[in-house]
């Protein structure tokens, strides 16, 4: 009965639009009340907050802000759409295929979806649109590759997800990274399919030699160098995550002072943007961990993993219908909300069912990718409308093909975890 009462306060605070944060607080704190009285209350948010903000690996959270908000400044993911315009641009189609390329490269450079698709918006778009591609295909694969940035390490999401879990950050990274690649692939399929059979819908570009080809290619140098800075240290062992995010956050302040972007004025923005997003994550995590504190006093974790237990359904079959569940609620949440809302819940049914929890870590984010391009949440395509003022409608039939293949891809990703599994295990 407690369990119910709590669970309706809080989506009660969530349907009212309080804050996630303070929703998951005092809920949580309502609930422990009942269950202990006001003493017990005063001892959870007595030490919770500590021990929140003296997470060693908390400190990979500001960090790779703080090198996503150097790497916007410094202008390399403008480098990155032209290299990849120069290398495919004369398929038909290829500016939006370069889209995928520099939004996967963009997010091997930064953990942040929507500044991924607020960069590609104001920079691939504009080429697409007045080259004559129907504003649908080039508004869905800008929203679309704008997602990368959730999966390609060093990716935000899957060190939240690492934190809640308590789970090595570094595997969890680096497994993002075969996906990472196969989406990318599958956005730039899509494309092609489409084109196949509206050839209208996008213009043939013009060709390249090949000295043109490599001579863009120095334009690249940059994103290398910091792609190999943090995950080339994490994979190798060079340096743990929370090391490699203030190499990587360094090695980007640098790029941002060779090409000449960085003074006082930048860098205060920079610094500034990143205290208030670290600021909201934290304040998340804490409303979290007291929420999380209730649910594990009240063991309904336990007995989740009991009651699914003994269902008698195949492991497949559950896995399958959580994963589903996810997707519903990407509809209508934030994917942050839903990591932090459900993965305390959820992950001990998954142990119990004999998958990984790296597996499950990483397929939980490509499932939130769909999230962030589907209605009426749709982070990303809000974002997209917002520099094309194009119709929100128009803007999500454009997505709802990679949507598919984002499903094709969850289904591949099911029946073979080794794609996931199989390089974290080299490290």
């Amino acid at each position: 009965m407690t369990v119910t009462l709590v669970l309706l306060l809080l989506f009660l605070f969530l349907l009212t639009g309080l804050p996630v944060a303070l929703a998951m607080a005092i809920s949580g704190a309502a609930g422990l009340y009942i269950l202990g009285g006001w003493s017990f209350v005063q001892g959870i948010l007595r030490t919770t907050p500590i021990s929140t903000a003296s997470s060693y690996e908390i400190i990979t959270i500001p960090m790779f802000i703080l090198m996503a908000e150097f790497v916007i400044l410094s202008g390399v993911a403008k480098d990155l759409f032209r290299a990849a315009a120069i290398w495919v641009g004369r398929l038909r189609g290829g500016l939006a295929m370069a889209t995928a390329i520099a939004g996967a490269g963009f997010g091997a450079i930064s953990g942040s979806s929507t500044a991924a698709a607020a960069t590609l918006a104001s920079t691939s778009l504009p080429s697409m649109m007045e080259q004559g591609y129907d504003p649908k295909l080039a508004g869905g694969a800008v929203a679309i590759s704008g997602t990368l940035a959730m999966l390609i390490p060093p990716s935000i999401a899957l060190i939240l997800y690492g934190i809640i879990a308590d789970l090595p950050i570094g595997e969890l990274l680096i497994g993002g990274v075969i996906p990472g690649i196969i989406v990318t692939l599958a956005i730039i399929l899509t494309i092609a399919v489409l084109l196949h059979f509206n050839p209208a819908a996008a213009p043939v570009g013009r060709a390249y030699t090949m000295r043109e080809k490599f001579a863009s290619l120095k334009h690249v140098g940059p994103m290398l160098l910091l792609f190999l800075a943090v995950t080339g240290a994490i994979y190798t062992g060079l340096a743990t995550p929370t090391e490699a995010s203030g190499i990587g956050a360094f090695v980007a302040m640098l790029l941002a002072g060779y090409e000449r972007k960085l003074n006082m004025e930048t860098l205060l923005t920079a610094l500034r943007n990143t205290a208030h997003t670290t600021a909201m994550i934290l304040f998340i995590i804490l409303g979290a961990h007291i929420f999380g504190y209730f649910l594990t006093l009240s063991r309904v974790t336990n007995d989740l993993a009991s009651w699914v237990g003994g269902l008698g359904f195949a492991p497949m079959a559950i896995m399958a219908l959580i994963l589903i569940g996810y997707l519903i609620l990407g509809f209508f949440m934030d994917q942050i909300a839903i990591l932090i809302l459900t993965v305390p819940v959820i992950l001990p049914v998954v142990l119990q069912l004999g998958y990984d929890p790296i597996w499950f870590g990483v397929m939980v984010i490509v499932t939130a990718e769909v999230g962030m391009v589907t209605p009426p949440m749709g982070m990303n395509v809000f974002v997209v409308a917002r520099y094309t003022k194009r119709p929100l409608g128009e803007l999500f039939r454009g997505v709802m093909p990679h949507v598919w293949a984002h499903l094709i891809v969850l289904l591949l990703l099911l029946l073979f975890p080794g794609l996931i599994l199989w390089l974290p295990s080299t490290m």
